[in-house]
């Protein structure tokens, strides 16, 4: 058995009043959605596209602005690396020509210090020979004396004596001086 059910008193179906009453109010909200809603969406997304735009470009600007400093950075390394290695060349050719000037004040230092050394040798030679002869000269008079047996205390005579006897002695020396040089050579 089947029931059959008159149409009006289906409860699952809508009275087409209702029906016509939902397409206007879909309809209506559609318009309403399309006029203001709609452009609301739009301007939004438009915004939003201009804003990531315009962050894309300050992000490109500020990359290029950081590439330009970095090649102003690499550019005022490379000069400070070349002034630094021309105030090191600097250096070193000044720590050369001092060392030179050094050098130079040390043996003009040390050829003074052996010419006042070898001045002084001399002098004190020269007063060790003198003093030497007096008392060779003394020593003479006083053996020739004893050798001759009579008195040389005249001065004159025994200066000259004395002379003689010291000339005597350096002639021998050179002699043998020579002698010396002569064998060595042999």
């Amino acid at each position: 058995m089947i029931l059959l059910v008159p149409l009006a008193e289906n409860p699952l179906l809508p009275e087409p009043v209702e029906m016509v009453l939902a397409v206007i109010f879909v309809l209506f909200l559609t318009v309403v959605m399309w006029k203001f809603v709609v452009p609301r969406f739009e301007a939004t997304y438009a915004e939003r596209t201009a804003a990531i735009q315009g962050g894309i470009e300050k992000a490109e600007k500020a990359q290029e602005a950081a590439e330009a400093a970095l090649q102003e950075y690499n550019a005022q390394l490379a000069e400070a690396r070349t002034e630094a290695a021309r105030i090191r060349e600097e250096a070193k050719t000044q720590g050369t020509q001092i060392l030179a000037e050094l050098r130079e004040q040390a043996q003009a230092e040390a050829a003074r210090i052996k010419a006042s050394g070898q001045a002084q040798l001399e002098s004190e030679r020269t007063q060790v020979l003198t003093q030497l002869r007096s008392e060779i000269g003394g020593l003479a008079t006083t053996l020739a004396s004893r050798i001759v047996g009579e008195s040389l205390e005249d001065d004159e005579r025994a200066r000259r004596t004395v002379d003689r006897f010291i000339a005597s002695l350096e002639s021998d020396d050179a002699q043998s001086a020579d002698d010396t040089q002569s064998a060595g050579r042999s």
